[in-house]
C-alpha cells in the first residue's frame, strides 16, 4: 500500500473552524473537507484505514464483488484473520481462504493468524491522528486513543467504504468525559470504564461521541487510552476518542512511526451533550457482573463467588502493560486447583516482548496456558469454551450470555489485576489485597 498523502484528515486536522469544535467534529470536518460540520448533519468523507476480519471479511468480499470491482481504493485496506487463529473447523478455514484469495488479487493488505488481533495490529501499524478508520467489528472505536475517529460498521458499509475510499456518517453529539487525579495501585483503565458504563448504561451514549480529556488523560498511557476507546462501544457509542499529545507521539515513536503524529486536540469551549467527571483517585477494582457491561459493583462486594477460569489478555487488555500487571500478581503464586487460567496476547509483538521479559515463565509458573495471539476464547470459538454452569472471570469487552461459546455459563469482567488476584484466590477478589 502507498503512504497516504496530505489530503483528507491530516491536511485539514489543524484547520481552524468557525465554532469551537469538538474531537468528533474536527475529525469529521477534515475527512470531508469541510471547515466546520454540526452535530446531526450528514457527512461524506474519505476513509483512512478500512478492516475486516475472519468473521465479517466474507461478506465484505462477497460485497465488493457485486460492486463490479476486485479492487480496492482505501489507502490502507486490511484484512485480520484473527478469530480463528489458527482455524478449529473446517468452514472457517474455508473462510479464511476466501479472504486470503482476496487479499492476493485484490491489493488488499492480509494479517495473517500468527499476528494478533486487528484492533491491536490497527494501533501498533496503521492507525493515526486524524485518520479515519472503519472496521467491520464493533471494537474498531479502539483506534480512538491515537486521536484518530474509529468507529464499526457493517460489512457492507464497510465493503463500499473499501471499494470506492469514502463512507458516509452523521456528525455525533460528544459527551466529554473530564479525568483529574491518577490511579492509586491496584486500580487500571479497565475499572475506570466499568465504572463510566455503570454510570451511563450499556445504551446510555448510543451513536454519541466519547471524548476523554482533562488533567488526568496525561497521567493515562497509550495502554489505558486504548482500553477506554475499545469499551466506548459497550455504552452504544459511536466512538471513543483521545487527544493526540505526548503519549501520542512516544507510543507511535515506538511503533517506528513518528512521523505518521501531529498534535490534535479538541478547541476550548467546545459544546458538550452531556460532561461526567472522575477523579481516578476514587476509582476502585470493579466488575462486571453477569450478563450486561453496565451490571458493575465493586470488586470487593463480589468476594466469595467461585471462578472456575481466568481469562486475561484480548483486545481489551491483551496489551504488554497489562500483562505486566497480571504477572505482578502472580509472581511466585500458584492458580487455584479449581480455576483454569488463560492467557491471550493481543498481538504477535506483545507476545514476544513479553516472552523478552519473562512475563511467559511467569504465567507457566503459576499454571496458566499462554495462547496464540488472537480472539478464540473471548468470542467463543475455541481456546477456551466454558462448560455448562461455569463461571469466567475475563478481562474482555463483553459478557454477554453465550458470549465464550455457553450461553449456560457466566461471565464476569475485570482488569488484569482483579483477574490475577481471583486466579489465585479461586474466587473474585480486589487485588489490592496483593499490592
Amino acid at each position: 500500500m502507498t503512504e497516504r498523502d496530505d489530503r483528507g484528515a491530516r491536511r485539514d486536522a489543524g484547520r481552524a473552524p468557525s465554532r469551537p469544535a469538538t474531537l468528533a467534529e474536527k475529525l469529521l470536518a477534515s475527512a470531508a473537507g469541510l471547515d466546520a460540520v454540526t452535530p446531526g448533519q450528514i457527512v461524506v468523507c474519505d476513509v483512512s484505514v478500512a478492516i475486516a476480519q475472519d468473521g465479517t471479511g466474507p461478506l465484505a468480499i462477497e460485497q465488493i464483488r457485486e460492486l463490479g470491482t476486485g479492487k480496492v481504493k482505501a489507502p490502507e485496506c486490511v484484512f485480520f484473520i484473527d478469530h480463528a487463529a489458527p482455524a478449529p473447523r473446517s468452514e472457517l478455514a474455508n473462510a479464511q481462504r476466501t479472504v486470503r484469495a482476496f487479499c492476493a488479487e485484490s491489493g488488499a493488505t492480509l494479517s495473517d493468524v500468527e499476528m494478533g488481533v486487528c484492533h491491536q495490529r490497527v494501533a501498533e501499524s496503521y492507525a493515526k491522528p486524524g485518520d479515519l478508520v472503519i472496521g467491520a467489528d464493533s471494537h474498531t472505536c479502539m483506534a480512538g486513543a491515537l486521536g484518530a475517529f474509529g468507529t464499526g460498521m457493517g460489512s457492507t458499509d464497510v465493503a463500499v467504504g473499501m471499494a470506492t475510499g469514502k463512507t458516509w456518517l452523521r456528525v455525533p453529539e460528544t459527551f466529554r468525559i473530564e479525568l483529574d487525579g491518577a490511579f492509586v495501585d491496584g486500580v487500571e483503565a479497565k475499572d475506570l470504564m466499568l465504572t463510566l458504563i455503570g454510570r451511563l448504561g450499556a445504551d446510555g451514549a448510543t451513536y454519541k461521541a466519547l471524548e476523554f480529556g482533562g488533567p488526568g488523560v496525561a497521567a493515562l498511557p497509550m495502554s489505558g487510552r486504548l482500553t477506554l476507546s475499545n469499551m466506548s462501544v459497550e455504552a452504544g457509542a459511536k466512538c471513543g476518542l483521545m487527544p493526540s499529545d505526548s503519549v501520542t507521539k512516544e507510543y507511535l515513536e515506538a511503533q517506528g512511526r513518528g512521523d505518521a503524529w501531529i498534535p490534535l486536540a479538541a478547541d476550548p469551549g467546545a459544546s458538550y451533550e452531556r460532561v461526567e467527571r472522575f477523579d481516578l483517585g476514587a476509582v476502585v477494582p470493579t466488575v462486571a457482573r453477569p450478563h450486561t457491561v453496565d451490571h458493575t459493583i465493586p470488586a470487593a462486594e463480589l468476594e466469595g463467588v467461585r471462578v472456575d477460569q481466568v481469562l486475561i489478555g484480548t483486545c481489551t487488555n491483551g496489551r504488554l502493560e497489562d500483562l505486566r500487571s497480571a504477572a505482578r500478581v502472580l509472581k511466585g503464586r500458584r492458580r487455584a486447583p479449581h480455576t483454569r487460567l488463560i492467557v491471550t496476547p493481543a498481538s504477535q509483538a506483545t507476545a514476544r516482548a513479553a516472552a523478552a521479559e519473562g512475563l511467559f515463565d511467569v504465567f507457566w509458573a503459576a499454571g496458566a496456558v499462554i495462547t496464540n495471539p488472537g480472539c478464540g476464547a473471548c468470542v467463543g470459538i475455541h481456546q477456551g469454551v466454558l462448560a455448562d454452569g461455569e463461571v469466567c472471570l475475563s478481562t474482555a469487552n463483553r459478557n454477554f450470555r453465550g458470549r465464550m461459546g455457553n450461553p449456560e455459563a457466566s461471565i464476569y469482567l475485570g482488569s488484569p489485576a482483579t483477574a490475577a488476584a481471583t486466579a489465585v484466590t479461586g474466587i473474585i477478589t480486589d487485588p489490592r489485597k496483593f499490592l
